[in-house]
């Protein structure tokens, strides 16, 4: 994946040579955010956004231009006597993200463009529970291969690629994936299991990457949030000040085993009462008496909104877990917004009205209200996207790394 890293100047005269260079990568990156945040742009615009002389604007264009990462054109007539004007905006037909993500019962990948637009989805129905992970991740490679291949049919190189896994990825180099209970899963590392060395994915919790997929979509979003979704399990993310928390070794947001109910039922982790007992996709769909066939969210969905007395006392009773565990949270870190993802988002017609009042009843040290509390429209898409976003976000925050030709008949 390309990195996110930011320039750094030092100071004194022997450093001169590299703080001109970190100055030329910061100057890039400050043009194509100009031309992110409000482009279409005439490189004059570009210069009153970002205070670079127009000689200087049009020399970092040019190299973007030749890094594939912005494009020129023509502006509709105006009128006016002379040359059409001519704008800049992001690239959609260069370098693109891939995103790949592994469920407990499906793989996913998806492709979006400089622009951050969706190009490419694929969705398959697998269940990878218990499944060997060298197994599962040639499946998932296979996958972001043909995404890449419909990518590149479209113009789109793969510059860069970030798998979203339902476990816990330690703050350590080297891509591994420390603990994927729900996977049966222990200490795998992507890279001794997929094929092509050359296209191996950064790993990341999906929660993680579905929280910062919200944060990216909204124009305005809040600054310090809690994104929690579902599937098998339950996990959490958390946004404070607008940086993604990960706790000292990257543990943070395990949600799922808050205990709701100290002495209730044990939990596969070995403890009791933790909230997936309770709200997790397995305890609702049996509370509903319904078996895990198929798509097990699309059909608690389908039987709460016919009316099915079981499946809507199963999802009152999920609600209501949530919102105990989420009062801690609310409480511990003082969030603006609780946003529910995934499996959540999709439920939360049932599930908002019994979250809400657990919330009213419990937070009494604070302001709160109800509709802090939102779901998420990215629903199961926001892990995928927001591994796929990753790299578009990286790259328009260091278009240094980009090399200086783009060519999407060449492979990533």
């Amino acid at each position: 994946m390309t990195g996110m890293g930011r320039a750094s100047g030092g100071g004194g005269a022997e450093a001169a040579p590299a703080s001109q260079q970190g100055m030329r990568r910061q100057n890039l990156a400050v043009v194509t955010g100009a031309v992110a945040a409000h482009g279409p742009l005439s490189r004059a615009d570009v210069a009153g956004h970002t205070g670079l002389t127009r000689p200087a604007v049009s020399s970092l264009v040019d190299e973007l231009i030749g890094r594939g990462a912005l494009t020129e054109t023509e502006t509709a007539p105006s009128g006016r006597v002379g040359r059409p004007g001519r704008a800049l905006a992001l690239n959609d037909r260069g370098p693109a993200g891939l995103g790949l993500e592994i469920g407990v019962t499906h793989l996913a990948a998806c492709v979006v463009d400089l622009r951050g637009e969706p190009r490419v989805w694929r969705r398959v129905e697998r269940a990878n529970a218990g499944r060997p992970a060298g197994q599962v991740l040639a499946e998932a490679a296979a996958l972001g291969a043909e995404a890449q291949a419909e990518a590149a049919a479209l113009g789109l190189r793969v510059a860069g690629r970030v798998l979203a896994v339902p476990g816990v990825v330690p703050n350590e180099p080297g891509g591994l994936i420390g603990h994927a209970p729900n996977l049966g899963w222990q200490a795998v590392r992507p890279a001794d299991h997929w094929p092509d060395r050359d296209t191996v994915p950064e790993p990341e919790n999906e929660a993680n990457l579905g929280a910062l997929a919200e944060q990216w979509h909204q124009g305005h979003p809040a600054e310090t949030f809690v994104h929690v979704s579902a599937e098998a399990g339950i996990g959490a993310a958390l946004v404070v000040g607008g940086q993604l928390f990960r706790g000292a070794r990257g543990f943070a947001g395990e949600l799922g085993h808050l205990p709701v109910h100290p002495e209730g039922a044990r939990c596969a982790c070995g403890a009791r009462g933790c909230l997936e007992q309770y709200a997790g996709e397995a305890a609702v769909l049996r509370e509903a008496g319904l078996a895990p066939v198929g798509d097990p969210v699309a059909l608690l969905a389908e039987r709460a909104g016919a009316g099915d007395a079981a499946t809507l006392r199963a999802l009152d009773r999920a609600g209501r877990a949530l919102g105990l565990a989420l009062t801690s949270a609310v409480n511990l870190i003082d969030p603006d917004a609780l946003v529910l993802g995934g499996a959540y988002a999709e439920l939360a017609d049932w599930l908002l009205p019994s979250v809400r009042a657990e919330l009213a009843a419990r937070i009494t040290v604070r302001p709160w209200s109800p509709e802090a509390v939102r779901p998420s429209a990215l629903g199961r898409r926001g892990p995928v996207l927001g591994a796929a976003w990753s790299t578009v976000r990286s790259i328009i925050a260091d278009p240094s790394r980009l090399p200086d030709r783009q060519d999407p008949e060449e492979p990533a």
